[in-house]
């Protein structure tokens, strides 16, 4: 019942932008953190991105390009990418979690970006 639900990703060209977009919705309350994490073929997941309880970090790749933006009462959280590279290219997953009762995870489906000519 509790789902992320991302949008916005696509395909773009080298030096352009997209925005991601990521909603909360079901059962889900007193989220701490939301973020943004990326797998690209053959890579490991990491941390593009996040809000924790108020304090951004970014992943270094992408500081000063990317900028993430959180709305705590509508349980939303963007991704504004600004020049995209190849190497941006991945599959983006919208990451809340909540440490109350206990900590716990949640994770969207995923949205493909590609930064292609």
């Amino acid at each position: 019942q509790v789902q992320l639900v991302e949008s916005g990703g696509g395909l773009v060209q080298p030096g352009g932008s997209l925005r991601l977009s990521c909603a909360a919705s079901g059962s889900i309350f007193n989220i701490y953190a939301m973020g943004w994490y990326r797998q690209a073929p053959g890579k490991q997941r990491e941390l593009v991105a996040v809000n924790s309880g108020g304090v951004i970090n970014y992943a270094d790749s992408v500081k000063g390009r990317f900028t993430i933006s959180r709305d705590n009462a509508k349980n939303t959280v963007t991704l504004q990418m600004n020049s995209l590279k190849p190497e941006d290219t991945a599959v983006y997953y919208c990451n809340a979690i909540t440490i109350s009762p206990r900590r716990y995870d949640y994770w969207g489906q995923g949205t493909q970006v590609t930064v292609s000519s």
